[in-house]
């Protein structure tokens, strides 16, 4: 079975989703290490939080449209001047200022989610994202 979404309503879904992260005030991009959860709705187990980076105010601009898909740029990410722990990003989330999660991706070096120069976190040490962009697909299941 093939479905597809219009472009209108995949760019209003996920404007929608990414302004769940403004709700209460500035969200965050935290990095983890461990085994990634099987999905968002999914607690954390054993894992670690590395980093955390707080996004702006309105964490994204509003989404335009891409080829097959909405897409959206964040504003800028303050950097975590001091890295929480020592480990290998594995996964991150996007959580509201309250908390909840709204969205989990990949962490490497390049082809994941989030790609960082390095994997290898240091606590106490820097970590920064330069850019990062949120697509969502027309087409669906």
């Amino acid at each position: 079975m093939a479905s597809y979404f219009s472009n209108a309503g995949v760019k209003a879904g996920l404007d929608a989703m990414l302004d769940l992260l403004d709700a209460g005030g500035a969200g965050s991009l935290r990095i983890y290490s461990g085994t990634a959860p099987a999905d968002a709705d999914t607690a954390l187990s054993g894992n670690t939080l590395l980093a955390q980076l707080a996004l702006s105010s309105t964490g994204f601009a509003s989404s335009t449209d891409g080829t097959g898909k909405a897409t959206a740029a964040a504003n800028s990410i303050t950097t975590d001047s001091s890295a929480d722990a020592s480990g290998t990003a594995t996964f991150c989330r996007m959580y509201t200022n309250g908390g909840t999660c709204v969205w989990q991706g990949t962490v490497g070096t390049s082809g994941a989610n989030l790609n960082l120069v390095t994997t290898s976190i240091v606590a106490t040490q820097p970590v920064s994202c330069s850019s990062f962009t949120m697509n969502l697909s027309e087409t669906g299941t």
